[in-house]
């Protein structure tokens, strides 16, 4: 008996308790409905305004410093163009430089090549237009019927920016390509210079996949095409027919 009371004075205590108290309930609701538009463009906070001028100033100083001259319109075009060229050019240089073995060729493409640049001063600010994304320098080593494979991909899409490989295609057929004007050897084994990105099998280029090694350099492309941009000066680069895609 003892024990059933102490079980049970809490219970009647909570009974009493919940008794005692009135359920809440809602009498009413009042709403106000604030438009987010043009109406609001005169609230400011003028000490993050001030803060973010500084900041932007202090960019646009860095952006607009003058790297090279480019002394004709680069575009960019499939199957190949001038700006395409020398992106491939300066990635197949900078990799040359970074990469302690051969490098055969280099591979960018032309779908991340985002910008054409007009005749004239070439600052920082067109390297970041042109590369936008962070994309690192790798290097790959492909046996030599997986580069023909990847040839054939090209020659299906119409072509993509290379350097070090010229190759011909008709009708999306692979007629012929060749590292060093020597015809690729199925059983020999290439360097590839190209992007992370693209050494996941992106952009269709999926016999990059088939990479036996590689190598990451841990620079961004970006950055490399500023370097390679001031070391050079002059930016140019010629359609030479290195990618021939009829």
């Amino acid at each position: 008996m003892k024990k059933t009371l102490i079980y049970l004075f809490p219970l009647v205590a909570l009974l009493l308790l919940f008794a005692c108290n009135k359920p809440v309930q809602v009498r009413s609701v009042e709403t106000e409905s604030i438009a987010i538009d043009a109406t609001l463009d005169n609230i400011e906070d003028s000490d993050y305004i001030a803060v973010l001028a500084e900041k932007t100033a202090l960019l646009d100083k860095e952006l607009d410093v003058v790297i090279g001259y480019a002394p004709e319109d680069m575009c960019v075009r499939r199957p190949e163009s001038n700006m395409v060229n020398w992106t491939a050019d300066a990635l197949l240089s900078k990799a040359k430089q970074y990469f302690d073995g051969r490098v055969d060729m280099s591979l960018v493409n032309i779908g991340g090549v985002r910008c054409d640049w007009k005749k004239g001063s070439i600052t920082r600010r067109h390297i970041f237009e042109l590369m936008p994304f962070n994309n690192e320098l790798v290097v790959l080593t492909l046996r030599g019927e997986d580069l023909l494979e990847l040839c054939q991909v090209m020659a299906e899409v119409g072509g993509e920016g290379v350097s070090g490989l010229r190759m011909q295609a008709e009708d999306k057929q692979l007629i012929a390509a060749t590292i060093d004007g020597d015809n690729i050897v199925p059983e020999a084994y290439y360097t590839v210079a190209t992007s992370d990105y693209l050494a996941g099998g992106k952009d269709k280029l999926t016999p990059l996949c088939q990479a036996v090694e590689r190598w990451d350099s841990n620079r961004l492309i970006r950055d490399l095409y500023m370097e390679y941009a001031t070391e050079q000066g002059q930016i140019v680069a010629s359609v030479d027919g290195r990618m021939e895609v009829r």
